[in-house]
């Protein structure tokens, strides 16, 4: 039986096809990454990059997503250089091409361009791997149309018209439709939120993972961080936020620091994250210091990966023990986290949580989100992450003010 020969040819022109798609469905987080963000073009590239999701065939398809896989999350096998498994880097890039070349290769399944459309805002729905940072509205974030899923079932039922109706003699009239499809997708009105009425500095520092956790460093970081709490006090700020594990060591664990910390906040609020050690169990969490007294935050939402496997728990302890030297998941709070500072309510969120619908139960108005991406530095993950947390203060009417490592530090809300 003779093979089949394959054509280099037309698969290097697919391949191609399918970068291009990539390349429309991406653009977003690296203009605004470079500080070139445009509305229009946001506008007309994603539009266009979903046109091309529901009309070329299944190979093309598949090759958009594996690459739209690369261009989003390269970054991730960046963090296991910190578990001694750097090794593991290229693999793990290879994990999210694959991925995502299935996740969006179902779409390969039907040519009808509705079908194919229902088979889109399903995907919307589904997180592989407990991993969410692909939201498949997010490429509308900073354009003309808007981020709902209502919005985005307009957007893809006016696509799949313009394709199924352009051999019509009607084609202008269901042209017309579509573009009212559109238009009906529109923001035309976005609440702006008012700030916190009181004074908030944001800690935006610059240290290398390699350099965080290691022990001669400790003793200069903690002063750093004591520097700018003291800064903060004599500039007459009401809260001062410092980064996500700001303090590279289980806190309670340090009575000294503690009353130290406890003194600083009879003259301001100080919100921290550091580690926490408990039960011979181990928490991220945000430390709260106020009027001499102080609360602890646990994280609710882990990331995947990360900080715990997202495999059967036979899997987990195998995992754990070959690639993070026995490292056990860390623990977590069963529901969300409010501080009241000066009277104004603000929820908890650790870096990850603040990309997570589950942390704005309730709509919370304000959310301080604390972050340490150090860990995949240099990269667009900051970027990403803080179109991700503008994709949730537009969903939930929120602010949020960001303190982080290495980038992604503001305020940040709905209309930017």
């Amino acid at each position: 039986m003779k093979l089949k020969s394959i054509n280099y040819r037309a698969l290097l022109l697919d391949l191609s096809k399918g970068f291009g798609i990539a390349i429309l469905l991406s653009l977003f987080i690296y203009s605004e990454h470079y500080h070139l963000s445009n509305t229009l073009l946001n506008t007309l590239t994603a539009l266009l990059g979903f046109y091309l999701l529901l009309t070329q065939r299944a190979r093309i398809v598949i090759a958009a997503g594996g690459f739209i896989g690369l261009l989003w999350f390269y970054w991730i096998g960046y963090s296991f250089e910190y578990y001694n498994v750097g090794w593991m880097a290229p693999f793990i890039t290879l994990f999210f091409i694959v991925l995502y070349a299935l996740f969006f290769g179902v779409l390969g399944l039907t040519n009808n361009p509705f079908y194919r459309a229902l088979l889109l805002f399903g995907l919307s729905y589904i997180e592989p791997m407990d991993w969410n940072w692909l939201q498949v509205e997010l490429p509308f974030i900073n354009s003309y149309l808007g981020i709902e899923k209502w919005q985005f079932a307009l957007i893809l039922f006016a696509l799949a018209l313009l394709i199924y109706l352009r051999k019509s003699m009607d084609y202008k009239k269901y042209q017309l439709l579509a573009l009212l499809l559109l238009l009906g997708s529109m923001n035309y009105s976005s609440p702006q939120p008012t700030e916190a009425p009181i004074k908030i500095k944001l800690y935006a520092p610059t240290l290398l993972q390699e350099e965080k956790w290691l022990k001669s460093n400790r003793t200069r970081i903690v002063q750093e961080n004591m520097q700018v709490i003291q800064n903060a006090i004599k500039e007459n700020y009401d809260l001062v936020v410092l980064p996500e594990s700001a303090f590279p060591l289980y806190l309670n664990q340090k009575p000294f620091l503690i009353q130290q910390l406890k003194n600083y906040s009879r003259h301001i609020d100080i919100i921290t994250g550091a580690l926490l050690s408990e039960s011979k169990q181990h928490y991220n969490v945000s430390y709260h210091f106020s009027n001499g007294n102080f609360v602890i935050a646990k994280k609710m939402i882990l990331v995947p990966f990360g900080e715990y496997v997202p495999l059967p728990k036979f899997l987990q302890t195998w995992v754990n023990e070959i690639f993070f030297d026995g490292t056990a998941d860390f623990l977590t709070a069963e529901k969300p986290t409010d501080f009241l500072v000066k009277g104004v309510k603000f929820r908890n969120a650790i870096c990850y949580e603040a990309t997570c619908d589950e942390i704005y139960q309730g709509n919370p108005a304000y959310l301080i989100a604390i972050s340490n991406n150090g860990w995949f530095y240099p990269s667009i993950e900051p970027t990403l992450q803080r179109l991700l947390m503008q994709f949730y203060t537009k969903k939930h009417n929120s602010i949020i003010y960001h303190s982080a490592n290495m980038g992604g530090s503001g305020i940040i809300t709905a209309g930017e």
